[in-house]
């Protein structure tokens, strides 16, 4: 899509929703996780997609695809960089390149359970942002840093 297209796309989602505020709250589509074989998951989500992840092999894994954790950071990376297009779609600029980069820091003391005073997930993270301004914007705006940063209550419920 061009800049303009993306422009268009996004200015008629605002109105709409500006129009129509009672649609902007809305359950997300699901992931549906299924475990194939050793630590290996495909997951299914809307219109036939899928994605499959692995462990390393340090923990048992076949590594024959990226693990949840590299899925985390792969997903702040491209909303970052998403949502940069997006605001300079929206101001008429060319961004030109963008190159977003997450890492993180992490203990596997808390994902193996040896010590329950250790998170499970990251410790911490960051983002470096390869572009002139928008960054903050976008930083703001990205529904991926937000979850990543903000506490997101959670609920794991058991259908038997």
């Amino acid at each position: 899509m061009t800049n303009a297209s993306i422009r268009d796309a996004l200015g008629n989602a605002v109105a709409y929703l500006k129009a129509h505020p009672d649609e902007a709250r809305y359950t997300d589509s699901p992931a549906t996780a299924i475990l194939e074989n050793g630590l290996a998951v495909t997951v299914h989500g809307p219109q036939g997609l899928s994605i499959r992840t692995d462990m390393p092999k340090s923990v048992g894994g076949a590594e024959g695809s990226p693990s949840p954790g590299w899925l985390l950071r792969a997903a702040q990376a491209s909303c970052l960089a998403t949502l940069i297009a997006m605001r300079a779609a929206e101001q008429g600029l060319a961004p030109g390149r963008i190159e977003v980069v997450v890492d993180s820091e992490s203990d596997d003391r808390g994902i193996l359970g040896i010590d329950d005073s250790v998170p499970a997930g990251p410790l911490s993270s960051r983002a470096r942002v390869r572009i002139g301004g928008l960054i903050r914007w976008a930083d703001r705006h990205c529904p991926v840093q937000d979850a990543v940063r903000r506490a997101v209550p959670c609920a794991v419920e058991a259908d038997n």
